[in-house]
């Protein structure tokens, strides 16, 4: 190998390359980022709806348990580089943040340029050399162990590190192609399936394909997913949209994991779906609540004494499904029938036929195995100077700044430790 022209070669300019290659450089590790699109920080800059959710405050415990996909593998990453580390962090960097609905930390300017310019900089201050528009063709592996990599122009970098930090294969017009998987392979890793996670699911209700209900949110409810054999699967709770093709919101995008591997267990047969739309009500007192307003109006239509008890979009939808006619009064109700309706207020069926594609997804369920992967260092256990952050490998969570706390808490690790696996080679 020629004499190496970096300690460390960070692949991918997103939040976890942005971060490895600060942490690399802090350890005084003479660092090149490699970004093949025009522009850092793509996904970075959208993140959030644009705001940049950072991270998330809650206790470690409650993160693992946002993250389903292999959350438990991150143990050893958040003793080194955990959410409050990422907090002290950024206010180190002058970026002020502040805390919003279940944890969620944003910056407050609310905007996710902040966020990156802010990272950008240091890099800089740091020495960190960074070269766009320089896709990889690949990475060199020597004499079983990492050599550099090879660029599309036929330029090769030597160097005894590289991060692979280039994301899985979601939000592909960020640069999230999949380049990372066959680098890994190469090096002898597995891949595991690959499937779309944190993603509108589709559905085929009648509601659903005339798009009756198309736009109408709701705020604060369950959606509980049942398996082909009845059995439950996984409550969400939060906000949600219909759309056109089925829904989307947060609640239903955390249960895009769950459809996800339950289709992936039984085959692609559609999913039971329950919304309740009144969590914080048993059913005996949805049942009460709405007979006394009957009985307080027993000569008006049942479709308008319940506006503004029901959204008023679901109301014919509900009624048709209780086999209740829009205009019938009280007199005309058999209490049995409005039970119906209560159960129904508590549990709306959708049919959920899957998920819209992984590209369309937000995160990539699968990748790099984290059994082929040292959880203390983020380096390969099959390829020494091979390491890995953020999305590429086999671990991704639920909406609300978990998923950017992973990526930043591995590029801290993987920074840091291939800086010093770099000084111990020099």
């Amino acid at each position: 190998m020629k004499a190496r022209d970096y300690d460390v070669i960070v692949i991918g300019g997103g939040p976890a390359g942005l971060m490895t290659s600060i942490a690399a450089s802090s350890q005084g590790a003479r660092v090149c980022l490699l970004e093949k699109g025009a522009k850092l920080g793509r996904k970075l800059i959208i993140s959030g709806g644009g705001r940049c959710n950072v991270t998330n405050a809650k206790e470690q415990d409650e993160l693992i348990k946002q993250m389903p996909g292999n959350g438990r593998f991150l143990f050893s990453v958040f003793s080194q580089f955990n959410n409050r580390d990422i907090i002290h962090f950024f206010e180190e960097l002058g970026v002020a943040l502040k805390e919003e609905d279940r944890g969620r930390m944003f910056p407050v300017t609310d905007k996710a340029v902040t966020v990156a310019g802010a990272l950008i900089e240091r890099m800089k201050r740091q020495g960190v050399e960074v070269r766009l528009n320089s896709p990889v063709e690949q990475v060199v592996y020597e004499n079983g162990q990492t050599a550099g990599v090879l660029l599309k122009n036929g330029e090769r970098l030597a160097s005894p590190c590289v991060v692979i930090c280039v994301g899985g294969c979601s939000v592909p017009q960020t640069g999230s192609t999949g380049d990372g998987y066959e680098w890994a392979r190469a090096a002898g890793h597995t891949i595991t399936d690959l499937y779309p996670t944190e993603v509108p699911l589709t559905a085929n209700d009648p509601y659903i394909r005339d798009k009756f209900l198309q736009g109408l949110s709701l705020r604060e409810i369950e959606l509980t997913l049942y398996d082909p054999k009845g059995k439950k699967v996984s409550t969400q709770e939060g906000d949600m949209i219909f759309t056109h093709f089925g829904i989307s919101g947060p609640a239903a995008l955390r249960q895009g994991h769950y459809v996800s591997v339950t289709q992936k267990k039984f085959g692609a047969a559609p999913l039971s779906l329950k919304i309740d739309l009144m969590p914080q009500k048993h059913v005996d007192e949805v049942m009460e609540e709405s007979w006394q307003l009957l009985e307080e109006h027993p000569k008006k239509a049942v479709k308008n004494v319940i506006k503004g008890f029901v959204p008023e979009r679901l109301i014919p939808v509900l009624l048709s499904l209780a086999n209740i006619a829009e205009e019938t009064t009280l007199s005309h109700m058999r209490k049995q029938q409005w039970r119906d309706f209560a159960q129904l207020v508590k549990a709306f069926p959708l049919t959920i036929t899957g998920t819209l594609s992984l590209e369309e997804a937000f995160i990539t369920g699968g990748g790099v195995s984290t059994k082929e992967i040292d959880p203390r260092t983020m380096q390969s256990k099959l390829m020494p100077g091979l390491f890995f952050a953020g999305e590429v490998m086999d671990v991704h969570a639920h909406t609300g700044g978990y998923n950017i706390t992973i990526a930043f808490s591995t590029g801290y690790v993987a920074g840091t430790h291939s800086a010093q696996t770099a000084r111990v080679l020099a």
